[in-house]
């Protein structure tokens, strides 16, 4: 199952990575990350970045001078330590267009 961000209810044993928190640090996800960070910011687009938690955090000098939404991450466990009312994405709308872009259109198609 390697590293699962949601499996249906009936799948037991749950992955490391629903269950334990770090399970994916130092599998190469780190390297990944970066460089698709750079590569988005090098760009030269509007580019709002939305960290979730302190690893997220982490990597807020990666892409520079863009602006940033920063919270607690989503997860069970902090998420009542500053994730609920943070308004991530309504404050992440409002930045692209601080940089001469459009609102992030969010309707499905």
């Amino acid at each position: 199952m390697g590293l699962s961000f949601s499996v249906a209810p009936e799948v037991r044993p749950l992955p490391p990575s629903l269950i334990s928190p770090g399970a994916h640090r130092g599998k190469g996800w780190e390297e990944v990350t970066e460089q698709a960070i750079r590569a988005l910011a090098a760009r030269g687009k509007p580019l709002v970045s939305i960290l979730w938690g302190r690893d997220a955090r982490n990597l807020r000098p990666l892409p520079g001078r863009l602006p940033a939404v920063e919270s607690a991450h989503p997860s069970p466990m902090p998420a009542d330590r500053g994730f609920f009312g943070s308004r991530p994405f309504s404050q992440a709308n409002d930045l692209p267009m601080r940089q001469g872009g459009q609102p992030v259109d969010r309707r499905l198609p």
